[in-house]
């Protein structure tokens, strides 16, 4: 083996700390066919299924003399050999980025017959919310992982593929069969158990291993690779990244700041031409929807895209569909950086309802977690107004359970009346089950304005009309402040809540504007922030209440 192999950044393995004592984990090629481990590939047929054999597709002159020269090389490695199996799939190839060729196997026949293996692949969230206040990852891509996992004897012949070369069945588990990804992540959860959810994350063939320190970084990746050195599993060195301070990772980038959405992606979406049929909105929705945490309101936007999706509704592109699509583009272009929950303390729900959908935020101290939202189904059309705040009440506890559940939280709605939603006696039997599953929860339900609802949808530009811009400066926290003062953008409802703690919290005595306007500007600051003090102290009934007790009686007209 070269020990002088380079990655993509012109580092060789004995320049990477820590890599430099396992080469053996970074071959320049798979060794030959894989040693027994702890899980083999093997799948199971519906009842009744014969097998199936499609005619070999014709193929272009190039695609042929790659056709000879990947089955030679296949066949030398043992990763395939001649079959006489019933069973038959067609090859087709498809063009990589530099331009080589991939073979691929068309297994869809044969996908329709097998019985789908349920073994979960993690959620993207959950993995994420494993990454806060994190400084130091490295990123490890295993090489032509598929193929260093054996296929069982009583499957081989299941995967035989025709050209005209011959019958060919594999030995390790090939590309394009539907069990294939869970099987694969059984076995490397099996691999990195004990390491999982404590320093690593594996997503198929991806391992991200993280670390708050460098001497931290140094042990866990010793530890990886050591298990892959004793399973004998191998990476690709040139796809590989270590020591780094902000890593992407499955289509987003991740550093100690939080999470935003990588800017190939961005690229993508600024790049991405009208749509021209449904299976086009399709492809956009698909990818606008992966990054939907990141998209306030996201289902309401959707609406005149999905609907066009819909069966026997005819293709009319006008202009609501493309102020949707232009809207989804622009909000995933200014997608903003989400924080990593720290901690499961300090939760703070936003919760809103219309005719169209559900929406809600989850932020803890001031910054955003995610965005959440749906559209109403058929039958929650006919919902009154209290209904429709209280399912989105119950939508967002449902979404963030693993957040929420076992933890003290504060919901905001606009609705007034669902503060009191817990001692009402007359409720209808769907009220009485969402009551039921609030009472699990240690949550307190808060009213605020409706006008303070616009949650994220002011900017910087129209918030700094005053000309405030140039004294503002960012620290190292990621914030925002002017004059050492805390800026507070006008999103969501963070300058009412600060105003409601300093009011209502045990530790105050409900004071009057002028008291508590110099208490917050020592340590916040945002336009109006006088006028918006004046107007909230101006409207509270407790306040009123007390000053009407304490006025001297008017006396006689005369």
């Amino acid at each position: 083996m070269d020990m002088l192999k380079e990655n993509e950044k012109g580092k060789s393995i004995e320049d990477v700390l820590v890599i430099r004592d396992f080469p053996e984990v970074f071959p320049d090629d798979l060794p030959g066919l894989p040693s027994e481990c702890q899980v083999e590939f093997r799948f199971d047929l519906v009842p009744g299924a014969n097998p199936v054999a499609k005619a070999p597709y014709r193929l272009a002159p190039s695609e042929l003399q790659e056709l000879a020269s990947q089955l030679q090389e296949l066949t030398d490695k043992g990763f395939i050999r001649p079959s006489h199996s019933p069973w038959g799939a067609p090859v087709l190839f498809v063009k990589k980025k530099d331009g080589s060729f991939r073979m691929c196997i068309d297994y869809r026949e044969l996908n329709k017959l097998t019985i789908k293996n349920r073994y979960p692949l993690p959620r993207i969230d959950d993995l994420f919310d494993q990454l806060q206040g994190l400084a130091m990852f490295s990123k490890i891509d295993l090489r032509s992982g598929y193929h260093q996992l054996r296929v069982h004897d009583d499957v081989i012949p299941k995967t035989t593929f025709r050209t005209r070369y011959g019958h060919y069945e594999f030995l390790v588990m090939p590309f394009g069969l539907t069990n294939a990804p869970a099987v694969f992540m059984d076995l490397m959860n099996r691999v990195c158990r004990p390491y999982l959810d404590k320093f690593v994350i594996v997503f198929i063939d991806d391992i991200l291993i993280y670390s708050k320190t460098k001497e931290e970084h140094e042990k866990h990746l010793k530890l990886v690779l050591e298990i892959l050195r004793e399973e004998r599993m191998y990476a690709k060195f040139s796809k590989c990244e270590f020591w780094l301070k902000e890593v992407q990772f499955l289509g987003h980038i991740v550093n100690e700041n939080g999470v935003h959405v990588d800017p190939a992606k961005i690229d993508a979406v600024k790049n991405w031409s009208t749509p021209k049929t449904p299976t086009e909105i399709r492809s956009f929705l698909g990818l606008a929807g992966y990054y939907r945490r990141f998209i306030s309101n996201f289902s309401r936007i959707d609406v005149p895209l999905s609907s066009l999706t819909q069966k026997n509704k005819p293709y009319e592109w006008g202009p609501k569909q493309e102020e949707a699509f232009q809207t989804l583009k622009q909000k995933l272009c200014d997608a903003p950086v989400l924080t990593l929950p720290d901690g499961n303390e300090d939760f703070v729900v936003y919760c809103d309802a219309s005719n169209l959908g559900l929406g809600c935020v989850l932020m803890q101290r001031g910054k955003v977690v995610a965005y959440a939202s749906r559209q109403l189904k058929i039958h929650e059309k006919n919902y009154t107004t209290h209904d429709l705040e209280l399912g989105a009440v119950v939508f967002a506890l449902k979404i963030w359970r693993h957040y929420l559940y076992g933890t003290k939280c504060v919901v905001f709605t606009d609705h007034k009346s669902l503060q009191h939603i817990l001692n009402h006696k007359e409720l209808n039997m769907r009220q009485r089950r969402w009551v039921e599953l609030l009472n699990d929860y240690d949550c307190e339900i808060r009213y605020h304005p409706a006008q303070q609802q616009s949650l994220a949808q002011d900017n910087l530009k129209n918030e700094m009309s005053c000309g405030a811009e140039i004294l503002l400066e960012t620290k190292d926290d990621g914030l925002m402040y002017y004059l050492n003062r805390l800026w507070i953008p006008n999103r969501g409802d963070i300058r009412m809540v600060i105003i409601d703690e300093a009011h209502k919290s045990r530790y105050s005595i409900h004071p009057g504007s002028d008291k508590m306007y110099q208490d917050l500007r020592a340590l916040y600051w945002w336009p109006g922030m006088k006028k918006d003090i004046a107007e909230y102290v101006s409207k509270c009934l407790n306040c009123a209440k007390v000053k009407a007790e304490h006025q001297r009686p008017s006396g006689l007209l005369d």
